[in-house]
């Protein structure tokens, strides 16, 4: 059986003006299953993905499927040629080159054309290397971007289960990745979509949702603006920090968060990232200390990184709150624990309950002292505006699966 630690180190390799929803092209979400289950790497693979990324015109919006891997990836499929042959790829916020040939191998026809560069991407778990074309890339049927930079990996590791990453991060990430042109900076999908006229506006919004099965048709993906069915009231934005590392990324500062009404997690404003390809919500290690305190009985488990909490407090979880632009975003106990029902494929005992607030590895004052991934966005909308450089939230509808056994 495929290793889902595996499959998990490979896909976390490891950023306005409201539109109808009537002006989008909608396509439902439908979920992949990949062939392994186990995820036991999972918080380890987050944290190499944290370590990682410290070290360093005319057309409207168009609503595209992304589909969940196992509740802990998100993929969407992007054809490449013409005539395209579709690949699923990571949908990736924290990083900037799109590639493929992971999986499905990179099909060349008329439209490929070899630029003479050389590819090579580390990321916080896993790698590829290869050769970098300019091809057609199709996101929606008549959202056709041309020239895009593709890279074709040769070879890579741990990226089971996916065709490679769309990158969606800022493009300064792509510094370094070509040779012999190592100054040069590769367009992201996203601003080509923008210079070919296909969006009138850098926007990606992003509608994740707590997976009910294994295999969910659950979110959607909006480039060049958002979809206000998805989400309900206003969008907070906060502008990209200028803290280092985490502006080189769609970073913000987080204002506070508390645990309840009494204890303080995070204690001042404090800069970390928003990442769709980091599955947990990662703190730094002493603000995770302060969190899992506070829930009696609630300990590491070593063997998985994952937080354990006893059933005897499951129902005594407070509400996790985190201040981003003047406005708390509440995590319930539901949105803090991982469905009992999903241990198995997580890769988890049985009956234990585990959270999905994990520590990040090093202490805070770092630069980049939290990542709020997937979880996060499945109980709230995201934008990620690069014309205002700015991060957006909302509240959704949005309700997790019961936690208890």
């Amino acid at each position: 059986m495929q290793s889902f630690s595996a499959l998990l180190r490979a896909v976390l390799l490891v950023t306005v003006t409201s539109v109808s929803a009537s002006s989008l092209f909608r396509i439902p979400l439908t979920k992949l299953a990949p062939s392994g289950s186990s995820l036991a790497g999972l918080p380890d693979a987050d944290r190499s993905r944290a370590a990682f990324l410290k070290s360093f015109a005319s057309g409207g919006p168009t609503t595209v499927p992304a589909s969940n891997l196992a509740y802990v990836q998100y993929t969407t499929s992007v054809g490449v040629g013409s005539p395209p042959t579709y690949y699923n790829l990571v949908v990736d916020t924290g990083s900037s080159n799109t590639f493929v040939g992971t999986g499905t191998t990179y099909v060349q026809t008329s439209t490929s054309i070899f630029t003479g560069e050389d590819v090579n991407v580390t990321y916080g778990s896993g790698y590829f290397s290869g050769l970098e074309y300019l091809d057609q890339v199709t996101l929606a049927p008549g959202f056709v971007i041309t020239n895009q930079s593709i890279g074709d990996a040769l070879s890579y590791a741990d990226f089971e289960g996916v065709d490679g990453i769309v990158g969606v991060g800022p493009t300064i990430l792509t510094e370094g990745t070509l040779s012999p042109s190592t100054d040069e900076l590769i367009p992201t999908v996203m601003n080509n979509a923008l210079s070919q006229g296909l969006i009138t506006e850098e926007i990606l919004g992003v509608s994740f949702a707590p997976a009910t099965s294994y295999n969910d048709t659950n979110g959607a993906l909006t480039y060049g603006g958002i979809d206000s069915s998805l989400y309900t009231g206003e969008i907070t934005y906060t502008p990209v920090t200028a803290t280092y590392p985490a502006g080189y990324y769609w970073g913000i500062n987080v204002t506070d968060a508390t645990y309840g009404s009494t204890t303080t997690v995070i204690p001042t404003s404090t800069a970390g990232i928003v990442d769709t390809g980091t599955t947990l919500i990662l703190l730094a290690d002493n603000f995770f200390e302060s969190y899992m305190r506070a829930i009696p009985g609630a300990k590491l488990d070593e063997s998985t990184g994952l937080m354990t909490v006893p059933e005897s407090s499951v129902s005594e979880i407070q509400p996790l709150n985190f201040t981003i632009g003047g406005t708390v975003f509440s995590l319930d106990a539901a949105a803090q624990l991982i469905p009992i029902d999903q241990n198995t494929a997580w890769g988890l005992s049985a009956n234990k309950q585990y959270g999905l607030v994990s520590y990040l590895g090093t202490d805070s004052g770092e630069g980049l002292d939290f990542i709020i991934g997937q979880k996060f966005m499945e109980k709230y909308y995201a934008v990620f505006d690069t014309d205002s450089n700015r991060v957006g939230f909302a509240y959704t509808e949005h309700t997790f699966t019961t936690y208890t056994a």
